[in-house]
């Protein structure tokens, strides 16, 4: 069910929004904007869906990953909604970009957590699966472009807000894990999304093992009758009293209550949330920032940018619309083929991610060598196969280089970061074709850009070297 779920919002959003390259180009002529003032809608949508990385683990420890996903799906639906209501590129960057980016990191970011834990073996292929259905696009793009033909673009944005919905009883799927043992296993999964080699994480766990051992004492306390003795809260103040005067002095709350506890507590972990640094300290977070910017960066500009392309050479919309189509289709094949490989073992699962990206940076540096329908179709096909190869092992290496304790709070940094990358890629592209004229800078820049990518997983091997010596 778990799959079933992040199957669907790949289909809906990362689908949804590589057939913003459809109505990249109908929006361009409904506002007689620029290339540059176009692509700014797209990237606020994709940015925003990364940069909010950091807000989400906060938002799951508020609500729950359910009703975090489900008010992530009423944004996106929102937002496209009151996007047919739009009078200028402005409007559409908040209801169009803002809106659903912030609706996607709450929907596709929990699902990431979720599935990570979900599954261990077998990671790779179950990621893999679920990502296919952002292949889906084969399907999307022909049927948003008629959309657009039959109720115009802001008849198709209603509908596909109304689509989006979907995602809200999908969402009920997220069932959490819970795991018991005999000795505090509690304790240790409520101090797990910390590091278990720093003191932050020591000091944590036993503040929560002694909350957890007063909070019997305290309840008994508060359900005490006005003229019965109070040796329940002696008892817990002299608890206190020990633990604060231990080695680690760590500060311990009083809580009279169940409501004050459950209060005081959340408000602990959403601190720790933001105040732990000891993620800064694994030199592991700064190669997979360096990689996953810069990959991101490249990622959107050919999506973007393709049917805008096979225009300007010349080939009518409809027909560029297979491209999207054709890279759905490939790229969900290479996906699972990508997982399945990688779940064997035969290398370590980093390997893969390197090789793919440097192939994909040299597929779209020989892009603009495309002049003709079936040489797109060419480069589409290898672009695509690379691309479904290296997104399908994403979550893995980010597993195998953050481990299952630190998965929530390291995917949310290095989307942050990735959110920068998404936010100025189209813009930038767009600003190439403006200056240009042509569309060859803008896959040029691409390529690079997924070349630097890969630069940084070559330090792997080091990090792996310092780390066992300290």
């Amino acid at each position: 069910m778990i799959v079933l779920h992040f199957f669907l919002v790949n289909v809906f959003l990362v689908g949804m929004t590589k057939t913003f390259a459809i109505f990249f180009v109908v929006l361009q002529e409904e506002f007689g904007s620029t290339s540059e003032q176009t692509g700014w809608i797209g990237s606020i949508m994709s940015s925003v869906g990364y940069s909010a990385g950091p807000l989400v683990p906060v938002i799951c420890d508020l609500c729950g990953s359910k009703t975090a996903s489900i008010l992530g799906a009423f944004l996106i639906a929102g937002g496209y909604m009151i996007s047919s209501w739009a009078t200028s590129i402005p409007f559409l960057c908040v209801t169009m970009g803002l809106l659903p980016g912030l609706g996607s990191a709450l929907v596709y970011q929990t699902c990431v957590v979720v599935i990570s834990k979900y599954f261990k073996k077998r990671l790779a292929l179950s990621t893999a699966i679920a990502r296919s259905g952002m292949g889906l696009t084969f399907l999307l793009a022909p049927f948003t472009k008629a959309l657009i033909d039959l109720y115009d673009w802001t008849g198709a944005l209603v509908l596909l807000g109304a689509i989006t919905l979907h995602l809200v009883p999908s969402s009920m799927l997220l069932r959490p894990i819970h795991i018991t043992s005999k000795s505090n296993s509690g304790v240790r999964d409520k101090g797990s999304g910390l590091s278990a080699r720093s003191p932050e994480a020591v000091c944590e766990t036993e503040t929560l093992h002694c909350i957890e051992t007063q909070e019997p004492a305290l309840r008994d306390r508060a359900m005490q009758k006005p003229g019965q003795p109070g040796t329940s809260l002696t008892d817990a103040q002299t608890q206190n009293e020990e633990f604060n005067n231990g080695p680690n002095r760590c500060r311990v709350f009083l809580i009279t209550d169940e409501a004050s506890f459950k209060k005081k507590t959340l408000l602990w972990s959403c601190r720790q949330q933001f105040c732990d640094i000891s993620l800064f300290k694994d030199p592991f977070v700064y190669i997979i920032t360096w990689s996953f910017l810069f990959s991101q960066l490249a990622y959107l500009i050919p999506t973007f940018h393709l049917v805008a392309r096979a225009k300007t050479l010349g080939i009518d919309v409809m027909d560029a619309s297979y491209l999207i189509s054709v890279a759905g289709i490939t790229e969900t094949v290479s996906q699972i083929l990508s997982g399945w490989v990688a779940d064997q073992n035969w290398i370590r699962k980093y390997h893969y991610h390197k090789s793919y990206l440097i192939l994909c940076g040299i597929t779209n540096l020989l892009a603009p060598l495309a002049t003709t329908f079936p040489l797109l179709m060419t480069y589409t096909i290898f672009s695509a196969m690379f691309s479904g190869g290296y997104l399908a092992l994403i979550i893995p290496v980010l597993v195998d280089m953050a481990g299952h304790s630190m998965m929530q709070k390291f995917i949310g940094f290095v989307s942050f970061f990735a959110g920068i990358a998404v936010l100025s890629g189209p813009p930038l592209a767009g600003w190439l074709y403006d200056y240009t004229q042509t569309y060859a800078g803008s896959f040029y820049f691409s390529g690079a850009c997924y070349l630097l990518s890969s630069v940084s997983l070559f330090f792997i091997p080091l990090a792996e070297r310092w780390k066992s010596r300290v």
